[in-house]
């Protein structure tokens, strides 16, 4: 009796404890909005000082970078918005990391495209006057500094500002997925579904980039579009289930999850591969958390079949971004642009990519 007692009032303690510790974190999370000093040298940049929706962002004046000894200092000429950036809204699971009650970081984005203005002392490979395309935190801005040696590198020629900064986020995300882990071969058939997306739309030109035979699923509107891109099939998902007809694939880049494990394992060769790669849409949806349900239960019990059904989170290098400017400089790779939005603008860019219907990417072009 005394050991359940003990036990007992040991919960207690540690349950009240962690009461009192979650309360104390989120009234004292706090960020740099109240007290940021007056810029000498500003610059117009995307902020956020609270969670909320698109409606919390504000262009605000803050001090322009310079770079260190290793950074580039790039004079940003247009950005791109991903799903990624809808963490403004503060999801309740990611506050700990983010910020309990006030988000730490308050700057958004992280595609760009622009042009070098400065560059630190140990910089080699760049110059100023270099047109580059990358990612970095607080990408919608007027200015970033960005580390030379890490995910930043030259502008094809033949694509435009714009093109080029929609392609970061997405088209890395695309190629990781499909090449590291989809295990993507020449010859294969593969299937991509939410092929009309950010996302979606390079992941059927990079499949194809390595010989496939790439099936797209969209909706009627984007049939064409998907095929422009490079699709040998497409599939309307308004008119056809693609787990219910006799073809078979090698690997399924899945983007939306609105089906079963049992379905989509049942259109997949005996060794084929699912890269589940999102859940639909972008923010907050109707039905994402039995999606994201699905999808774990997918992974879990992939475990014990010879199909395997894979998750992961995109990482940026310099060496895969290079890979996607050659790709784009040979012409495998066309980004696909919906909507271009001025930096002004960039909460109505983000309200239309919570809609979820943006063909392709949402561009904010900066007025330089």
């Amino acid at each position: 009796m005394k050991i359940k007692r003990f036990l007992k009032w040991s919960a207690a303690v540690i349950f009240a404890g962690v009461v009192v510790v979650t309360f104390v974190a989120y009234w004292v999370s706090t960020n740099d909005c109240d007290h940021r000093p007056t810029p000498s040298n500003p610059m117009k940049a995307i902020t956020h000082c609270e969670y909320g929706g698109p409606e919390v962002l504000k262009v605000e004046e803050i001090e322009k970078p310079v770079p260190n000894d290793n950074q580039v200092l790039v004079k940003v000429r247009a950005n791109s918005v991903n799903p990624l950036d809808l963490t403004i809204r503060g999801l309740w699971l990611l506050r700990p990391i983010s910020g309990m009650r006030k988000p730490k970081d308050t700057r958004l984005g992280v595609d760009y495209a622009g042009t070098v203005e400065a560059v630190g002392k140990n910089v080699a490979q760049f110059k100023p006057g270099d047109e580059v395309f990358g990612g970095k935190n607080g990408a919608i801005a007027e200015y970033v500094c960005v580390l030379a040696d890490r995910s930043v590198v030259l502008k094809p020629a033949n694509m435009t500002f714009e093109q080029a900064a929609a392609v970061p986020v997405a088209a890395i995300t695309a190629l990781q997925g499909l090449r590291d882990k989809g295990k993507i071969q020449p010859g294969q058939k593969v299937l991509v579904n939410g092929a009309s997306g950010g996302v979606g739309t390079f992941a059927v030109q990079i499949a194809k980039s390595f010989g496939t035979e790439v099936t797209g699923v969209c909706s009627t509107r984007n049939v064409d579009l998907v095929r422009s891109i490079g699709a040998d099939h497409v599939i309307d998902y308004t008119k056809e289930d693609f787990t219910k007809t006799d073809q078979r694939y090698d690997l399924i880049y899945d983007l939306v999850g609105n089906h079963s494990f049992s379905e989509r394992r049942r259109i997949l060769n005996q060794n084929g591969i699912c890269v589940m790669a999102g859940v639909g849409g972008a923010g907050w949806h109707d039905g994402i958390a039995i999606r994201l349900a699905g999808e774990l239960n997918a992974y879990v019990r992939s475990r014990f079949v010879s199909q395997k059904f894979v998750a992961y989170i995109a990482q940026f290098n310099k060496q895969d971004m290079t890979l996607l400017a050659d790709l784009m400089q040979s012409g495998k790779i066309t980004p696909v642009i919906d909507r271009t939005y001025k930096l002004n603008e960039t909460a109505d860019a983000l309200r239309y990519l919570e809609q979820g219907h943006a063909r392709g990417k949402v561009v904010i072009k900066l007025e330089n």
